[in-house]
């Protein structure tokens, strides 16, 4: 039984993402190959929160609003069941999640050793009994490009620093990918998306990691309003905490591929994921 952790940078989406993924289950409907279940009082307040914001066209807090320590850190639980097929066993994923703030992650380019909770995210996410990650960006500009491709460059430094280089899984995901200069190319996302706007990260990326511990992905907590009308079923806006997104049409609330990195770093039924986002 391993562990997988969810990190990413500010601004990626992964508080939403937590939030859409508590309410799958609601939203999905009886059709969904996926089940997901809160286990604690934590997650089931989290779908809470995902109805009486999301589903109101109101935006959740961000984790880097509240959380200034570690002991701020809130604990969340989810069981996630895949509807076995005629070639593929059911199998069930148990989703254990500390919702990191971007901060975290984006500072391992400069914090020192005194930063308490950069030392422990570092920690706990390549710790021997950790199997890999799921890797969230959001951003595509040149310009994102460029920190994306340093701040991946370092990050494999402290795996290999750990000898976590050759034996650490990692799904990188290009989120919000309702965005309609970007939606068209989820369906090959490395070579679509990375490969066209994050080409030196992918470059980074490709050239310390095995293949087969390397998997791009795309996905999207709001989606798009329908199958003919591909405009992002999401509104922007800007308040006192900086960018938020709301849910456009609630009635067309379907969201793209939230689990399928996750079962690609679920090598084995009964894989126990943590979440350092």
């Amino acid at each position: 039984m391993g562990n997988i952790c969810i990190i990413g940078p500010r601004a990626s989406g992964k508080t939403t993402y937590l939030a859409g993924l508590s309410y799958y289950s609601d939203y999905g409907g009886s059709s969904s190959k996926y089940t997901v279940s809160p286990l604690n009082d934590e997650s089931r307040e989290l779908k809470q929160q995902a109805k009486d914001t999301i589903l109101n066209g109101l935006s959740l807090d961000g984790t880097g609003n509240y959380v200034h320590t570690v002991d701020d850190l809130i604990y969340y639980s989810f069981k996630i069941e895949v509807k076995g097929g005629l070639f593929q066993p059911r199998s069930v994923i148990l989703l254990n999640v500390r919702d990191y703030p971007g901060e975290v992650f984006e500072n391992i380019l400069y914090a020192s050793g005194a930063d308490n909770i950069h030392e422990e995210f570092i920690n706990e996410c390549l710790i021997s009994d950790v199997d890999g990650c799921l890797l969230l960006f959001t951003e595509w500009e040149s310009s994102k490009d460029d920190f994306y491709s340093q701040l991946m460059s370092r990050f494999l430094e402290i795996m290999d620093e750990q000898g976590r280089l050759h034996n650490y899984r990692l799904a990188v995901v290009m989120s919000k990918c309702e965005r309609g200069e970007i939606w068209p190319g989820r369906i090959d996302p490395e070579t679509d998306l990375f490969g066209v706007y994050l080409k030196k990260t992918l470059k980074t990326l490709k050239k310390r990691i095995p293949k087969q511990n390397l998997g791009f992905f795309a996905l999207s907590t709001f989606g798009v309003l329908g199958r003919y009308d591909p405009r992002p079923n999401r509104d922007d806006a800007f308040g006192s905490g900086g960018r938020a997104s709301t849910l456009r049409a609630p009635d067309s609330w379907k969201p793209y591929n939230l689990i399928e990195p996750l079962c690609w770093l679920n090598k084995e039924s009964g894989l126990t994921v943590k979440v350092k986002s």
